[in-house]
């Protein structure tokens, strides 16, 4: 029950329902289910089998351990990997929020006529911007992949419930993985109508107000597009956010694992 709170009140859930309030979308309400009912809708009757085989595997793993009376690995340095989870999280964010490049001027020609800028009119449309987001997906995926699995390898050096805990975790990425991937390359459609709303208002308040446009302006702070550029990095921080709920999920086991062990 709190991760089905926790999944449906997250940054990206809330951004894009205020997404669509703002640019009039209709859609219907989605109808509200548990985290096991919505998991038996991500895993197919094969799935579902491999995953109930990979359990039993680690819940055998668990009672040999317990009956061989394994004695526990090193004590995990909680407060390192903290430190280390949220440096990597500060990294990826300044990453992910980095300005676009600034345009270029165009090259001069060889009887030295004066160069010209880039056609400013050209950002609005969506194939500027949309492999730009597609490439800061992937370097979200690259690295927090491999944040998961080193937070991962360090949980399974705890007590047997973490080491079962980790196991898990190995198991339900493989599993849901290519569900997760398809849900993250449908973000850019989302993105894709913001920018026609951003760009649908300002040409609305220009008529308004009687103005002629100016493509110039529109990446100065304040102009339509300067305003699609924030939306496009909140999107990915609220992405990202929701991709780093497995790792926190293993961190705060592993807190509570240490804080149950001292009581």
């Amino acid at each position: 029950m709190y991760l089905h709170h926790r999944l449906n009140s997250s940054r990206l859930v809330v951004l894009l329902q205020q997404w669509a309030r703002e640019d009039g979308a209709r859609t219907a309400p989605a109808p509200q289910q548990d985290v096991a009912q919505t998991l038996s809708q991500w895993l197919g009757t094969v799935d579902a089998v491999q995953l109930s085989r990979a359990l039993h595997a680690i819940e055998s793993l668990q009672e040999t351990t317990g009956r061989a009376g394994a004695a526990p690995g090193p004590a995990m340095d909680l407060a390192a990997l903290d430190r280390f989870v949220q440096k990597a999280q500060v990294d990826l964010s300044t990453l992910l929020t980095a300005p676009a490049a600034t345009p270029k001027p165009l090259r001069a020609r060889a009887d030295n006529t004066p160069v010209e800028m880039p056609d400013p009119e050209a950002d609005a449309d969506f194939a500027a911007h949309g492999p730009r987001y597609l490439d800061r997906q992937k370097q979200m995926d690259t690295r927090l992949m491999a944040l998961r699995a080193q937070v991962r390898h360090a949980v399974a050096k705890g007590n047997p419930a973490l080491r079962q805990l980790a196991a898990l975790d190995a198991v339900m990425e493989q599993m849901l993985g290519a569900r997760e991937q398809r849900l993250w390359a449908s973000l850019p459609g989302h993105l894709e109508r913001r920018l026609a709303y951003r760009h649908q208002m300002h040409q609305q308040a220009l008529q308004a107000r009687g103005q002629a446009d100016e493509p110039p302006r529109w990446r100065q702070p304040g102009g339509w597009l300067w305003a699609f550029e924030q939306d496009m990095h909140a999107l990915l921080l609220a992405e990202m956010q929701v991709r780093m709920l497995p790792i926190t999920g293993l961190l705060e086991a592993a807190h509570n694992e240490k804080t149950g062990q001292q009581e």
